[in-house]
């Protein structure tokens, strides 16, 4: 993966490793932990063209589950009637497609990035012996594409780290855990002032507007 310059290159190299392992597509999609009200996402496939413009004009992304369960589980999944039982429309229409076989795995990485790697094709489904032969590398995909794609997404040279400072984490740490300044500050023999001013310390780091954002934030970037 380190011979991709820009996520469009990072991708090709992707979709050719797919080929040799045996599937006419994939998808990549990675989910920024930020803003929260909105992730930034990043979407790359070569699926048929018919495909995506109807995957999009059907809303199947919010139906997809695929995307929940890559949201809640790394584990490797499958397509199977069953897995599609609550979205039978999506099924069919990605059948009537050519996409009758899938796998997906998700994978994060600790600044809260969410990403997952779908490998798809039109006929011969994925055997007991196939998996056994070849499922070590779809993972092994699945995560060196992650990785790749998570690097291109950082901030440019000379950005500035978010990091926060040993008593700032374990300050937001107790605040996380529903401790108010002065219960946080009798826990850590600190002062109610004290506590508040390495929470406004956090606050402005952070770029958060309250107690309870910069918690989640800090939580969202692995900071705590």
């Amino acid at each position: 993966m380190g011979r991709a310059v820009d996520a469009d290159g990072l991708f090709a190299v992707v979709a050719g490793a797919a080929r040799e392992l045996g599937f006419d597509y994939c998808a990549y999609g990675m989910r920024k932990p930020m803003p929260l009200s909105k992730p930034s996402t990043v979407m790359l496939n070569n699926y048929p063209d018919a495909w995506q413009a109807r995957y999009a004009d059907q809303g199947y992304l919010g139906q997809d589950p695929t995307v929940r369960h890559g949201a809640a589980s790394l584990l490797p999944l499958l397509w199977s009637e069953p897995v599609f039982a609550q979205a039978r429309p999506l099924w069919e229409d990605a059948r009537g497609h050519g996409l009758q076989v899938g796998w997906a795995q998700a994978s994060r990485t600790p600044d809260g990035c969410v990403g997952m790697l779908t490998l798809a094709r039109s006929h011969d489904a994925l055997s007991e012996t196939e998996l056994d032969q070849s499922e070590a590398n779809m993972s092994w995909l699945a995560h060196a594409a992650h990785q790749g794609l998570a690097r291109l997404q950082r901030p440019a040279p000379g950005t500035p780290v978010l990091a926060l400072s040993a008593r700032e984490a374990e300050v937001l740490r107790w605040m996380a855990d529903g401790k108010t300044s002065s219960e946080a500050g009798t826990i850590l023999s600190l002062s109610e002032r004290t506590v508040n001013f390495h929470v406004a310390n956090a606050l402005l780091k952070l770029g958060a507007a309250n107690k309870t954002a910069a918690v989640v934030k800090a939580a969202l970037f692995g900071l705590l």
